[in-house]
């Protein structure tokens, strides 16, 4: 299955890539971003985002896996929900394709996403899912890649599972 919605933690995939839910200055945060900076060795990621800088909201940039089992990590930097009327939606889409595609052009065949911008970042769950599940089915139209949406608590599964059954219906 192209495009899998799992419970899981997110450092423990073995996968190609892990994207990680950054932040613009690609400095370790709480969250997702801690928990991978921490698995992955919170020196060695520091010193490879110091390297690159900075991450503008709706980018992707990579650096390798550390101590992850993925082999590399994309870092994207997923906007901050306001209200829904600044652009918040089509940057969390960026998001998403941004980061497929670097994978892609690394040559990774399979890749695990958290949920962007649905923790601190405040973006609804389900809007933020509706958005992640349709760039990715976008993105794989026309590249062959094994997703997974990786979730952590288990409302978020039974959204996902929801979700996935009213897309399907609508195809």
């Amino acid at each position: 299955m192209p495009l899998e919605i799992i419970r899981n933690d997110i450092t423990k995939m073995k996968v190609d890539a892990v994207v990680n839910a950054a932040n613009t200055a690609l400095r370790m945060g709480g969250g997702v971003c801690g928990a991978i900076f921490r698995a992955a060795g919170a020196a060695e990621l520091q010193a490879a985002c110091d390297k690159i800088g900075h991450c503008p909201t709706g980018q992707a940039v990579i650096t390798d896996g550390f101590n992850l089992p993925a082999k590399c990590i994309v870092h994207t930097a997923g906007p901050i929900y306001k209200d829904g009327q600044h652009g918040e939606a089509e940057l969390l889409r960026s998001c998403y394709i941004n980061s497929l595609t670097l994978a892609r052009q690394n040559s990774c065949e399979s890749i695990a996403f958290p949920l962007i911008s649905s923790g601190i970042y405040g973006y609804p769950k389900d809007e933020a899912l509706a958005i992640a599940t349709s760039a990715i089915k976008d993105f794989l139209v026309r590249n062959d890649m094994t997703v997974y949406l990786v979730v952590f608590d288990k409302a978020t599964v039974e959204l996902s599972k929801n979700a996935l059954k009213t897309e399907n219906k609508e195809e």
